[in-house]
Formats: structure tokens, sequence, C-alpha cells
């Protein structure tokens, strides 16, 4: 059974975890950088590690500015560490870009964001790591 404070910080982390995927659903750069530590890294599949907020912040810029760029995620299974210092999130997803020919390609993809709490007592992503998943019907609502 979970204590009160574990509800609490475990409701903390999905609603920055949701803030975030609203962030990146809505392209506004600035806010979804604002989910990052200043030492977070980005793990993008088949990609060199993107390390830091200003390396993480040209990454995203990049990615938003693509025509047919798209990403929506919903975070599920959601863990805090006993000392409710760290958390960790996973999460189903779907991107939309332009392939090689510039048709719009739809990829499924399953990740871990891992969260540590700040001295101000917010959560900020300091590893987000995903890869492709299988194409089964994935329905991000009802995770």
């Amino acid at each position: 059974m979970r204590s009160r404070l574990e509800n609490e910080d475990r409701a903390a982390v999905l609603a920055a975890d949701r803030g975030w995927a609203a962030a990146a659903r809505d392209k506004d750069l600035d806010r979804s950088v604002s989910y990052m530590a200043d030492d977070a890294m980005m793990l993008p599949p088949a990609g060199a590690t993107v390390v830091g907020k200003v390396a993480i912040r040209e990454y995203m810029a990049s990615a938003f500015a693509t025509p047919g760029f798209s990403v929506t995620w919903e975070p599920g299974e959601t863990v805090v560490a006993a000392g409710a210092d760290f958390a960790y999130t996973h999460a189903r997803s779907v991107y939309t870009f332009p392939g090689p020919d510039g048709t719009i390609q739809t990829v499924h993809a399953k990740g871990i964001a891992i969260w540590r709490k700040n001295t101000d007592g917010q959560w900020r992503c300091v590893v987000d790591i995903w890869n492709d998943a299988p194409s089964p019907d994935i329905n991000l609502d009802s995770e």
C-alpha cells in the first residue's frame, strides 16, 4: 500500500510527464525544454546521445521544425524510488516524420524517462531513452 507522500510524488511525476507530452505535442520548445534537468541526456534510437539542456534544446528545435514531425505519448507505469528523489515512467509513443522519399511515416516507440526531484521540489527529466516498438494497434488513451 502506498503512503500519502508516495501517492503525491507519483502524481507529481505523472503531471510533469503529461505536461511535457502536451508541450511536445504542441511543439512548444520552451515549455518542452523546461521539463529537462540542466544535466539531462536523451538517447534517441540509432543516434548519438544528446547531453545537456542546450544540446537538447537544439535537438528538439530541429525535430519541431521538421515538416510533418509530430510526437504523442502518455506515461503509463510510474515508479518512485523509496527515497522519493528519483522516479521513472514508461510510455508508448507515436512519431510522424518525413521518410527518405518525403512521405510521412508513422513509427511506434516505447521508452523510459528517469526523473529527479530537484531541491526546489520540482521533478525534471534526467534521462530519456526510447526505441522502436512493434506496430500493433497502440491506443495511447488506454494506458
